[in-house]
């Protein structure tokens, strides 16, 4: 299949460092071209990809400090992917709403996955004017704020076999990996931490509008023994810190869409414990790759039995439920069935 595939330019694909939305397209993209097909990416000059480049904004907009309005690139990246469509079999957006108006006015089959949390109600009109747009879910739960819309399909996220894998190494501490801000709790993964006696490591980037958050509340609980602030990490550098955790906490506060670390953590071999919010409970397997928790209580409650998780089991699981090739299978499904139902609608018009 001709497939284009088309992120935010916020970010480079993959990522240099964090980035759940384009390292995720950077893995789908590696596994379609694995399988044959003829994949474009509309991106930044500075992704690396197996893909063909079309490259709409010389670098990620998050690394160039000249940009002051991350609106004109999109706009461009939107007028490019028009101007072109016809060379695909399938357009598959990774930006919201953004294809709805311009896209449902041309031919070419298109299906946006919408990655973000959208429990907003400002979401509201705009699915119930757009409710024949096509898109897809990342989880089942991230579909309940908007039964209207119309679901394609939900795809789980999947993540290269080999990329991540278990290291030899000693586990030492608790893991907090992703982003700091109000929503994933690092301040909750803190306090587990030391209710359960174990150091913990934090692995995160802190994005401007969340620096208050770090500063005034973070910041004062890190002490660099109990709690050691690392910073982003990239790919080459997690199967290391993830390895040798006792586990990765997951102590969110929202209605998370997917969870990304989750199945990275799983990659190697290292067990989850995770609030019952938005995915969780389908990404994790309660007494198998982790465990599903209510409360601070019940995360130091799941700390005590870690023992009880065999973690090449944890590693099994993943490769059986979260690789890449199955995320790249399901979405090819969804394209075919698009392309099938597009051409059906072309022969009863023609």
């Amino acid at each position: 299949m001709r497939i284009a595939q088309i992120p935010p330019l916020y970010e480079a694909v993959p990522p240099k460092l964090y980035g759940g939305t384009e390292r995720v397209v950077s893995f789908l993209c590696e596994e379609l071209v694995r399988q044959g097909h003829d994949v474009t990416l509309f991106g930044t000059g500075d992704s690396v990809t197996s893909a063909t480049l079309e490259p709409v904004w010389p670098r990620a907009l998050r690394l160039d400090p000249a940009i002051r309005d991350s609106i004109a690139p999109h706009m461009l990246l939107m007028e490019r992917v028009r101007r072109q469509a016809e060379d695909f079999d399938v357009l598959h957006f990774h930006m919201d709403y953004w294809p709805f108006s311009l896209f449902s006015r041309q031919r070419v089959p298109f299906v946006t996955t919408l990655h973000g949390r959208l429990d907003l109600a400002e979401l509201q009109p705009t699915f119930d004017l757009f409710d024949t747009m096509p898109v897809i879910s990342i989880s089942n739960a991230q579909r309940r704020p908007l039964p209207q819309a119309n679901w394609a399909g939900t795809v789980l996220h999947g993540v290269p076999e080999n990329l991540l894998t278990p290291q030899p190494v000693a586990q030492t501490y608790l893991a907090f990996l992703g982003r700091i801000a109000p929503e994933k709790c690092p301040d909750r993964a803190i306090r587990i931490a030391r209710r359960a006696g174990i150091p913990l490591k934090i692995a995160a980037k802190v994005d401007r509008a969340d620096v208050e958050y770090y500063e005034d509340v973070i910041k004062p609980m890190i002490d660099g023994t109990s709690v050691e602030m690392i910073g982003e990490i990239n790919d080459g550098q997690k199967s290391d810190f993830l390895s040798g955790a006792h586990a990765l906490l997951m102590p969110i506060d929202w209605p998370e869409p997917f969870g990304l670390v989750m199945i990275e953590a799983m990659a190697c071999g290292t067990p989850v414990i995770a609030v019952n919010r938005g995915s969780v409970p389908e990404v994790v397997d309660d007494g198998i790759t982790g465990f599903i928790v209510e409360d601070e209580i019940g995360a130091v409650a799941a700390i005590e039995r870690l023992d009880q998780i065999d973690r090449r089991r944890v590693r099994q699981h993943f490769e059986r439920r979260f690789t890449a090739q199955r995320m790249a299978d399901d979405y090819l499904s969804v394209y075919r069935r698009m392309v099938k139902d597009s051409r059906s609608k072309l022969r009863v018009v023609g």
